[in-house]
C-alpha cells in the first residue's frame, strides 16, 4: 500500500482533491489530502513558507508513514520539493503537478518576470494576503462553469509570506525520485529549472491534455498519472 500525501496549490485545501481521493483509495492505497496552515478550514493560522513544509513533514511523521507519495500542485511544488528531502527513506516519489519546483534561496515569486514586486505589492495591500482570485482568472484550463464556481466558492486568501520566504533545500531535488505532470493547456513546454531536472535520471514526465487544475477538470486521469507514478518506485501502485 502506497501513501499518497496531496497538496494542492495557492489559496486552496485538502478539499480541493475530492473528484481525485475516490480512485486513489479504490486501488487499495492510504490517501490524505493535507490543508496547509493558514488555508481553508486552517484559515487565519500564522504561516510562512517553512510552516508549510514543516505541516508536510509532520503529516508524513505523526503516522510513521512509509512508502509516501508526496504530490505537490502549483505553489505546492515549493514546500512539497522541500519537505521530500526532509523525510528521508520514507519517500517513494514526489509528483509535482503542473507546479513550481524549489531553488535554494529563492521564493516562490522571485522566478516571475517581474522578481515578484506586483504579488508582493498586492499582499502589502491585503494585510499581509495574497487574495483570492476572480473566475475569469481559470477561463481556458478546460473547467465547466460549475468546477470553477466551486473552486472561487472554496479559495481562501493565500498567507503572503509563504510567497516571498526563500526555500530552503536539504537534498538537491535532481536527487530525489520524480515525475513532472505538465498540463498542457496551462503551457505546451515546463519551464528551464523543469527541464533541467527532467534531463537527469531521477526525473520522468507525464503529460495531460487539460488545464492547470486537473484535480477538478481531469480527476480520474491524474489519479491514473498518480498511480503509475508510483508504480516507478517498487512494486505495481495499481491493483493486480
Amino acid at each position: 500500500m502506497v501513501t499518497f500525501v496531496l497538496v494542492a496549490g495557492a489559496r486552496l485545501g485538502g478539499w480541493a482533491w475530492d473528484g481525485v481521493v475516490p480512485h486513489l483509495r479504490a486501488a487499495g492505497h492510504d490517501v490524505r489530502p493535507l490543508t496547509l496552515s493558514g488555508l481553508a478550514e486552517k484559515r487565519g493560522v500564522s504561516a510562512g513558507q517553512q510552516t508549510h513544509v514543516r505541516d508536510i513533514v509532520y503529516e508524513v511523521e505523526r503516522r510513521e508513514s512509509r512508502d509516501v507519495v508526496l504530490v505537490g500542485h502549483s505553489y505546492a511544488g515549493i514546500p512539497v520539493g522541500q519537505a521530500a528531502g526532509r523525510i528521508g527513506d520514507r519517500l517513494r516519489r514526489v509528483v509535482f503537478v503542473d507546479a513550481e519546483v524549489p531553488s535554494d534561496g529563492a521564493s516562490f515569486v522571485s522566478v516571475w518576470p517581474d522578481g515578484g514586486a506586483a504579488v508582493t505589492a498586492e499582499i502589502a495591500e491585503h494585510g499581509g494576503f495574497w487574495p483570492t482570485a476572480p473566475a475569469g482568472h481559470y477561463a481556458g484550463h478546460g473547467l465547466t462553469d460549475e468546477q470553477i464556481a466551486r473552486i472561487v466558492a472554496g479559495s481562501t486568501p493565500h498567507p503572503g509570506a509563504t510567497l516571498t520566504e526563500p526555500a530552503v533545500l536539504a537534498r538537491p531535488l535532481e536527487e530525489l525520485p520524480a515525475t513532472y505532470v505538465l498540463c498542457r493547456l496551462a503551457g505546451p513546454e515546463p519551464s528551464d529549472a523543469v527541464r533541467g531536472l527532467l534531463s537527469g535520471p531521477q526525473w520522468r514526465r507525464a503529460d495531460l491534455d487539460t488545464g492547470h487544475w486537473p484535480m477538478f477538470s481531469r480527476p480520474r486521469e491524474l489519479a491514473d498519472v498518480l498511480l503509475d507514478a508510483a508504480a516507478l518506485n517498487g512494486p505495481a501502485a495499481r491493483p493486480c
